[in-house]
């Protein structure tokens, strides 16, 4: 077990990602951030409150996005859906989509898919906490990285919001 993101260093890499953020979608107008469920949200709740401390008379728009029956392994076994909570439009919109780690690019993928049926937004970046560079699966890449990390395919990425902390196992 290998700690890539101490609490202090994951502090800090969400107060970087959320000025990053700030710097290339203020003032928010035309700006929506998307957590994808089940775990991409515990980071997409971080930065958005990150991004509102600095400006608290901005009404963000967030939502939570479920991609259970999108995903192309659903055939692999019965999954259990999520709650998505998207309550506006995408439509002409730029969505920053937030997940915890980039692995295979297949969630990201999927998570776009699901977009399309709440709009045709203008633009999707994507803002990850962990990059697992070298095992994409998809040409996708993020537009915001918290750490970039090399690893085998037999390795894990856990992100560990109670303690918190990211661990590489």
């Amino acid at each position: 077990m290998k700690t890539i993101l101490s609490n202090e260093q994951l502090l800090l890499t969400i107060q970087r990602l959320s000025h990053q953020v700030i710097e290339n979608h203020f003032p928010f107008n035309d700006t929506v951030f998307v957590g994808l469920q089940p775990r991409g949200y515990f980071l997409a709740d971080r930065i958005v409150a990150e991004i509102q401390s600095h400006y608290p008379e901005k009404k963000l728009s967030y939502g939570k996005l479920d991609i259970t029956f999108y995903r192309d392994d659903a055939h692999k076994g019965i999954h259990v859906a999520n709650q998505t909570t998207i309550d506006f439009s995408i439509e002409n919109k730029n969505v920053v989509l937030i997940d915890d780690v980039l692995y295979t690019g297949r969630t990201i993928r999927a998570a776009m898919d699901a977009l399309v049926d709440f709009g045709r937004p203008a633009k999707v970046e994507l803002l990850v906490l962990i990059d697992r560079r070298f095992n994409r699966q998809l040409p996708i890449q993020p537009d915001y990285t918290g750490k970039a990390i090399d690893s085998i395919l037999s390795q894990k990425v856990t992100v560990d919001w109670q303690k918190p902390e990211v661990v590489l196992y």
